[in-house]
């Protein structure tokens, strides 16, 4: 028993001396452990499953890893070698100088940087680098450490590579994406302004010329209103490739509103101005459009300044072009003006401007407050909810009404940020007052916006709790412009429990056939028919007309401008719902409900 114990000890200690095999890979290690010491057979098994996952991992993440070794310019690879095979041939690059040269020059400058170093301890690099293949252009991630040798010079380059090809792609395109027009792939309103700020600062310090123009699609609703919205973008497209084809490869184009498009010309004479002006409206009045709805025939009025002496910025240069552009468009289409100086339309433009930065400053320091005016029941003569009527209050105390200054932010696109801040400010008094109900006004530029109007949808949505005691006002005109725009903001806000009324019905064209199918809750009769209405036969036939057919249409009636009690009962007599007026509540910045 105790030799044959021996004998089994001393098989062991042989088996454990004998030379490991030379077969590669996890069955010649399994191999190896299952020959070796137990405990020695178990640590290599486990650094060859590590080692083996290690390089699953790697080629799970499409990662190659290197170990460059400066001195004799070898370079070993392992992990992903598939990523690799973007080389028309893999082989060579296991060689530093072939890597380098499959480089591009910006890849390889950055690389000689790290190589060139000389700094004693190892540091971390990163570098993304632009390559050839077979199948085009590719892009690399290249990450690793750098070993530096007794001197500090670089003996050891260890890392992975990593291609990132889709990933460049596709910042690239959000890149094109936000500078770019989604419709004409022009540069939009932000980038051209960018790019004619350092058109004019470059005439300045080069002593030289150079102009922009704006140029207006004549008519553009029209040809909404007969050939379809998808016809005018059809129109709105191919007026942008005929301008561009006309401009030279140093002018820049692009479209700064829905009908608009500016033009950079970058080296021009005053005198070149008029020619370049005729050259673009030619290009798109000389040709019929053809669209998918049927052919077309489009004009374009062009309104330009000259600079840098018509205007010192980018801002005041698109100002200065679009009220040239007015002057052209005021003599019917296909019309042409430069900007002159004007000491009458200075003091305008200084007031327009001292105007939007009261506002700006309003906003920021919430000097943009409310002055709320009670809707009454005709019968009753109870309130059933305020209009919320925008005030400024400046700093010395006065409060400026909405007619002083939303004209001027509505032309310089401060009316966004107003009718935001309107909004916002109006859901705070609902969740604070739990009894009442509010009418808040959108103007008729963010009506014509679809991006404002989904915010605007999403934001009440965010406070569905108070979206029942919400009144959306559009004026007749907007809901009109922008019908379908209209009709899908409507809807949205009715089925979040909102309730919607046309404002100053009547001074427009709506037709009720258009009210039914912008499925409404009222209408407010416009003021100028009832005002004084007692004293005026026309109005009065004018006025019971619409009432009547309002309720033809299950609609509630609200007149505007009460100021007399006979007219409120001549309005009562009519069949009206509410009032609204001063002789029945005037608009009260702090009233007693407020205060609580």
């Amino acid at each position: 028993m105790i030799a044959s114990k021996a004998r089994n000890r001393a098989k062991a200690e042989e088996l454990a001396n004998r030379p490991a095999p030379k077969s590669q890979g996890m069955v010649g290690v399994r191999s190896q452990a299952l020959q070796a010491k137990p405990v020695d057979g178990i640590r290599a098994l486990v650094a060859a499953q590590e080692s083996e996952r290690l390089r699953l991992a790697l080629a799970g993440a499409n990662l190659a890893t290197f170990d460059w070794t400066i001195p004799d310019d070898r370079i070993s690879w392992d992990g992903s070698t598939d990523t690799l095979s973007a080389h028309i041939d893999p082989d060579r690059l296991k060689r530093g100088e072939r890597f380098k040269t499959w480089m591009s020059g910006a890849g390889r400058e950055q690389l000689s940087r790290i190589l060139e170093d000389c700094v004693l301890k190892d540091s971390a690099f990163a570098i993304e680098f632009e390559a050839a293949s077979p199948m085009g252009t590719v892009w690399f991630e290249m990450c690793g450490v750098r070993m530096p040798g007794p001197d500090g010079r670089a003996e050891r380059l260890a890392g992975v590579l990593h291609p990132v090809t889709e990933k460049k792609l596709e910042a690239q395109r959000l890149t094109y994406l936000a500078t770019r027009d989604e419709l004409t792939g022009h540069l939009n309103r932000t980038s051209l302004r960018t790019e004619l700020a350092q058109t004019i600062e470059a005439a300045k310090s080069e002593n030289r010329t150079c102009a922009y123009l704006v140029a207006a699609i004549d008519r553009l609703a029209m040809i909404n209103e007969a050939y379809g919205f998808g016809a005018a973008d059809e129109v709105i497209v191919t007026v942008g490739e005929r301008l561009a084809s006309k401009l030279r490869a140093t002018d820049i184009i692009g479209r700064t509103a829905g009908n608009k498009l500016g033009v950079i010309l970058g080296d021009c004479s005053e005198r070149e101005i008029a020619l370049v002006s005729d050259r673009l409206r030619a290009a798109v009045c000389d040709k019929v459009i053809s669209t998918r709805n049927g052919t077309v025939s489009a004009t374009i009025s062009v309104g330009a300044v000259w600079l840098p002496s018509g205007a010192s910025s980018s801002q005041e240069a698109m100002l200065r072009a679009e009220e040239a552009l007015d002057r052209a468009r005021a003599g019917g289409r296909g019309g042409y003006a430069v900007y002159t100086n004007s000491p009458q339309r200075e003091m305008a433009r200084l007031r327009l401007m001292a105007i939007a930065d009261d506002v700006v400053a309003a906003l920021h320091d919430h000097r943009l407050i409310f002055a709320y005016q009670p809707i009454v029941d005709a019968t009753t003569r109870a309130v059933v909810h305020y209009e919320c009527l925008l005030r400024m209050a400046r700093t010395d105390g006065s409060i400026v009404s909405a007619g002083q200054f939303i004209p001027a932010a509505e032309q310089l696109g401060l009316v966004r940020l107003v009718d935001r801040h309107a909004l916002e400010m109006t859901i705070a008094q609902l969740h604070a007052n739990r009894d009442i109900s509010l009418a808040v006004n959108v103007s008729g530029t963010t009506a014509g916006d679809p991006s404002w109007l989904e915010s605007f949808v999403n934001y009440v949505r965010a406070n569905r709790e108070v979206a029942e005691r919400v009144i959306v006002e559009l004026t007749e005109t907007a809901a009109l412009n922008d019908f379908e725009e209209s009709a899908a903001f409507v809807s949205k806000l009715r089925e979040m429990g909102c309730r919607v009324a046309i404002d100053d019905f009547g001074a427009g064209y709506t037709s009720f056939r258009n009210l039914q199918m912008l499925h409404v809750d009222m209408v407010k009769i416009d003021g100028t028919f009832v005002h004084g209405i007692s004293q005026s036969p026309d109005n009065q036939i004018f006025v019971r007309t619409l009432i009547d057919l309002a309720k033809n249409f299950d609609l509630k009636t609200v007149a505007e401008w009460v100021s007399s009690e006979e007219d409120a009962r001549l309005l009562k007599s009519f069949g009206i719902d509410y009032f609204q007026g001063f002789f029945l509540g005037e608009p009260v910045v702090d009233p007693d409900w407020v205060k609580r």
